[in-house]
């Protein structure tokens, strides 16, 4: 088992669903930053 297994087995169901959380949070916020950057990059080279 890899150490990453052994910790979240050993803690609560509450404080898996609370790292898995803020986990999604993090995926999500980078996925917006970067559509809003390619966007931006693409206003840039196709004006309206």
């Amino acid at each position: 088992m890899s150490l990453l297994s052994v910790v979240l087995f050993s803690q609560t169901g509450c404080a898996v669903v609370a790292v898995a959380d803020a986990f999604v949070s993090v995926v999500a916020t980078t996925v917006e930053v970067t559509a809003d950057v390619v966007g931006a990059a693409v206003d840039v080279v196709i004006p309206d």
